[in-house]
């Protein structure tokens, strides 16, 4: 009886820290980071909390992964400067509320692929922030370390 109990107790304490929880959220689900998904179609149903992880799995040196600010966005051009992130399995952190902007920058993927999607993270909870409308570029602290870009 007591371990019944015991069972019951932590059934309920994790529905009640589950909503909580980051996630890690794989783009592109199975398919991945690659040419020829809607990723803007694949992101407008899911929710993007912050402390929640982005997840891009390709084959290195076909792909990369560079954050844009919404201008570069709609251009599909990388900022000068700008370090891609080029593993295959490129994990970001949302860190920060608002807008967010994603591009690969290899040849025309962007354009093309189109290997573009651009969400917006709320507060746990599901509040947008005031600002969510507005562009952000990538700060010194969440840019991505500096790396070879891919050919």
């Amino acid at each position: 009886m007591a371990s019944k109990a015991f069972l019951i107790a932590v059934a309920m304490a994790a529905t009640i820290v589950a909503p909580t929880m980051a996630k890690e959220i794989l783009v592109g689900g199975e398919d991945g980071w690659r040419l020829g998904i809607n990723y803007q179609a694949w992101a407008d149903g899911i929710e993007f909390d912050v402390g929640d992880t982005l997840v891009f799995n390709y084959v290195a040196g076909n792909h990369n992964v560079i954050k844009v600010n919404g201008t570069d966005f709609q251009r599909c051009a990388a900022p000068l400067g700008a370090a891609p992130l080029i593993s295959g399995h490129d994990v970001i952190l949302l860190a920060t509320p608002g807008r967010k902007w994603y591009i690969c920058g290899v040849a025309n993927h962007c354009q093309a692929g189109p290997m573009k999607f651009a969400i917006t993270v709320q507060v746990q909870g599901g509040r947008s922030p005031p600002s969510a409308s507005a562009p952000e570029s990538p700060s010194p602290a969440s840019a991505p370390s500096p790396a070879s870009p891919c050919s």
